[in-house]
């Protein structure tokens, strides 16, 4: 009975924690595209393809999955398109598929480096499968509030703004700008609201010698109704090629991270999260793992000695 209840608790948990959090990710400097639109690389004749996935308190029933895969070129010198697919599923219960498409337009600032403005455009699909929910103990699952299944699609649209130079970046956006909402039960009284989440980001690169740089970076996540979420990291970058460090994400979790360049177009990451909420003692962490491929259109790529693409 006891596994019963805390099996329960924990998909409620993770239910509650959905509905007011877009997907967190621990390795958000290589995954900016999916978060802000405005995003640029200023790489002519390359197209950036990535794809990350994350599977969220491993031992924990019905915990969050996510994966996206995204990519973006530049146009011509001032603008760059992108394109993305997000998919998050909880407990093979809950799940949504955003599919969306960026534009940002960058002025150069000459030495001061470039500023561009981004938007976001793309359908939210959403879809609950309760017929799927059963309890261990084998009792029916008869909740009068959730005895419809739920199929439904959302239009939604993003902007952001993003500076950056060679050296570090400050962007600010908001992914989602409309609201959406599901389980509308109890007389139009809405159990299940997805808000708009606004997200700041930055980085900077401190070159320590000629091998050595160190890259700190934070993310601060909002969203009306949830507490703030606070991302430190801080990674050293060794010879342009290998990459590791550690970050906090305030009241949640300890992080360590790990990237290798494996050629001059091919980047490889992995991430931990040892869970410190109350979540802790039924997890064993989180897992999270990335790819990202510069597709060099005119081949204007010449090994390891190019200049670096640091976020």
């Amino acid at each position: 009975m006891k596994k019963i209840i805390l099996n329960s608790i924990a998909l409620l948990t993770s239910i509650l924690l959905w509905s007011q959090q877009d997907a967190q990710y621990t390795q958000y400097m290589y995954n900016m595209s999916v978060i802000n639109p405005a995003y640029t690389t200023d790489a002519a004749g390359i197209i950036n393809i990535g794809g990350l996935y994350r599977t969220q308190w491993i031992g924990v029933i019905g915990a969050p999955k996510s994966s996206n895969l995204f990519l973006h070129t530049p146009i011509n010198d001032k603008i760059e398109i992108g394109f993305s697919l997000i998919n998050d599923n909880i407990g093979d219960i809950v799940k949504e598929n955003n599919v969306s498409f960026d534009f940002a337009y960058k002025l150069d600032l000459e030495e001061h480096g470039n500023l561009s403005f981004g938007l976001k455009t793309g359908v939210t699909f959403f879809d609950v499968n309760f017929n799927d929910f059963e309890l261990e103990s084998g009792d029916v699952f008869t909740d009068a509030d959730f005895s419809n299944n739920i199929n439904q699609s959302f239009f939604n649209i993003g902007a952001g703004l993003y500076f950056n130079t060679d050296h570090y970046y400050l962007g600010i956006s908001i992914p989602n700008i409309l609201k959406s909402q599901h389980l509308n039960r109890n007389n139009g009284k809405y159990q299940g609201t997805e808000l708009p989440h606004i997200f700041l980001t930055s980085g900077y690169v401190f070159e320590i010698n000629d091998f050595i740089k160190l890259k700190p970076a934070f993310m601060l996540k909002g969203v009306n109704g949830a507490p703030l979420t606070l991302d430190l990291t801080a990674n050293i970058l060794y010879d342009n090629r290998l990459e590791f460090g550690i970050g906090y994400r305030f009241n949640d979790a300890f992080t360590g991270l790990f990237n290798i360049r494996a050629t001059p177009e091919l980047r490889i990451g992995y991430a931990y999260d040892y869970t410190t909420s109350n979540l802790g003692p039924f997890s064993s962490g989180s897992h999270e793992l990335f790819i990202l491929y510069d597709f060099d259109i005119y081949k204007l790529n010449k090994g390891f000695d190019i200049s670096p693409r640091f976020f």
